[in-house]
């Protein structure tokens, strides 16, 4: 048991992730791996992928809503930093912050964790664009979509 007053490093961790939002659990399977026994990079970004369309939902900007309204959401810009390897079995996390929203575009991030160790194997930032689906052009974000949004911005993200 540890005194009272004694902060362990895992304990500051979990405080500072506990304020991202998990946008994404799973596993690497042997498959996702590559000749060299480590996670391929298609599969961070298809992982990164899977958190970023959970974060759209969580905004309202769902597939349904989408075929509905003639609305899409696009990457414009993607940056990943690689930090840590990940091996086959290793089960994973992605938490997510909002670093800014407008009204036709957000900017965020994903942190992909191993779940046993805690350490961050990959980061990502990206700018996601409304837009209208028929003409192919930025369209508003509903205003709904920027409200919650708004509502996951942080100041916590990483400085890379």
């Amino acid at each position: 048991m540890k005194p009272a007053n004694t902060i362990l490093l895992f304990d500051l961790i979990e405080q500072v992730m506990s304020e991202l939002i998990i946008t994404y659990k799973g596993i690497v399977y042997p498959w996702h791996c590559d000749h060299m026994g480590h996670m391929n990079v298609m599969w961070y970004v298809g992982k990164f992928d899977e958190a970023t369309w959970n974060l759209a939902g969580l905004m309202g900007v769902t597939s349904a809503y989408m075929k509905k309204e003639n609305k899409g959401m696009v990457a414009a810009e993607q940056r990943l930093i690689y930090k840590r390897e990940l091996l086959a079995g290793t089960l994973v996390s992605v938490r997510t912050g909002v670093i800014e929203v407008g009204e036709k575009k957000i900017k965020f991030f994903h942190e992909m964790l191993n779940e046993e160790t805690k350490e961050v194997a990959a980061i990502t930032f990206l700018t996601g664009v409304h837009i209208d689906s028929l003409s192919r052009k930025a369209c508003p974000l509903p205003q709904e979509a920027i409200k919650k949004a708004k509502e996951m911005i942080t100041e916590d993200y990483p400085k890379v």
